[in-house]
């Protein structure tokens, strides 16, 4: 879409704290409105609405959407950042295998400014498939490279979490 429309979405989403849980169908409304400017087929669409659900506590609303929205060639920055909600609702929806599948491949991704909540989100679907060591091996390593002192260490033992006998 134009940066017009991506410009009103996202002063739309800077307003999202002013709306209360009582008033979520009020936000979503708002999304909506945004969403049916779009042209039909758009990914953008039903990614910006499960975006919304998802926000707004409905994780099973956004599932759909969100898959909807990969479907339909959802690409680049918003695709990595509909895989990591996609993955975060799975797990809230009882489904924490399904995000480690749809996860685990963007570990090799390109990198860019998303990979800590990759491996944040990854580390909590695995923790609830209680595989706990892989998911601290995963966020100890996103966090050595945030550290002032201790990369290394940390690095280090973030690997021998998931090394036999580690």
């Amino acid at each position: 879409m134009n940066q017009d429309w991506e410009d009103r979405v996202a002063a739309t989403w800077a307003t999202f704290d002013d709306y209360a849980q009582d008033r979520a169908a009020d936000f979503r409304a708002l999304i909506d409105a945004l969403v049916a400017e779009l042209p039909e087929g758009s990914p953008d669409a039903p990614f910006e609405q499960a975006c919304a659900w998802d926000s707004t506590g409905r994780s099973d609303r956004a599932v759909p959407l969100y898959r909807e929205a990969l479907a339909r060639g959802l690409t680049g920055y918003k695709a990595r950042r509909a895989k990591i909600q996609l993955a975060s609702s799975l797990r809230n929806t009882g489904h924490p295998e399904e995000g480690v599948e749809l996860l685990t491949p963007e570990l090799d991704a390109p990198s860019d400014e998303l990979d800590d909540a990759v491996r944040a989100t990854l580390a909590l679907c695995l923790s609830s498939l209680g595989r706990d060591r892989e998911g601290l091996s995963l966020v100890l390593g996103a966090l050595a490279g945030h550290l002032p002192r201790y990369q290394r260490s940390m690095a280090n033992y973030a690997r021998a979490l998931t090394e036999p006998g580690g």
